[in-house]
């Protein structure tokens, strides 16, 4: 997993906690600070051991913990990969072409990195399916990430994220509706 997302881990539990929790979390799990930087891919375990320490430590379980990390994520992805956005784009749009765009540029420029496979098949102007492949089991950080684009794009209020599959399986099926106004 590339370091950038540990960087973004680490921030978003110095926000929602404080700079003690992290480094708690980093000694629970085996790691330290220095294990990570936003230039090298890590091994996924790395996440694996965080995000377990991290539902020990909080009482929440790892989806919901990976479901609230996706949405975090959101306005530092699209900040990153702004160039790559059309303007006119919603959240259906931006879900529909976030494999052949985003995650197409992540692959061409870390050819160590290995986003998930996203294959989305849009079955009318208000809704879509999105089918998540990845040996890494992150469904739930997927469903956030939806969500927090329906938030980017101001429509979260009108948006459906519904995980149609487990999501901590290797394919996860997502349906994301957008209701009448």
């Amino acid at each position: 997993m590339h370091g950038t997302i540990f960087t973004l881990l680490k921030r978003y539990v110095q926000t929602q906690y404080d700079h003690s929790t992290w480094i708690q979390l980093l000694e629970n799990s085996g790691l330290s600070a220095a294990d990570f930087d936003h230039k090298h891919v890590y091994p996924d375990e790395h996440m694996y051991q965080l995000v377990g320490q991290a539902a020990e430590m909080t009482g929440l379980s790892a989806n919901e913990l990976h479901e609230k990390f996706g949405e975090y994520l959101v306005p530092d992805l699209m900040y990153m990969y702004q160039k790559l956005l059309q303007p006119e784009w919603t959240t259906l749009d931006m879900l529909e072409h976030t494999e052949g765009t985003m995650h197409r540029q992540v692959r061409q420029e870390h050819t160590e990195n290995s986003p998930p496979v996203l294959n989305v098949t849009r079955v009318g102007p208000d809704e879509l399916f999105i089918d998540y492949v990845s040996a890494r089991r992150m469904g739930a950080l997927a469903v956030g990430i939806v969500r927090g684009v329906a938030k980017y794009y101001d429509e979260a209020d009108r948006i459906e994220v519904e995980p149609t599959t487990s999501e901590n399986g290797e394919h996860v099926r997502i349906r994301v509706r957008r209701r009448p106004a």
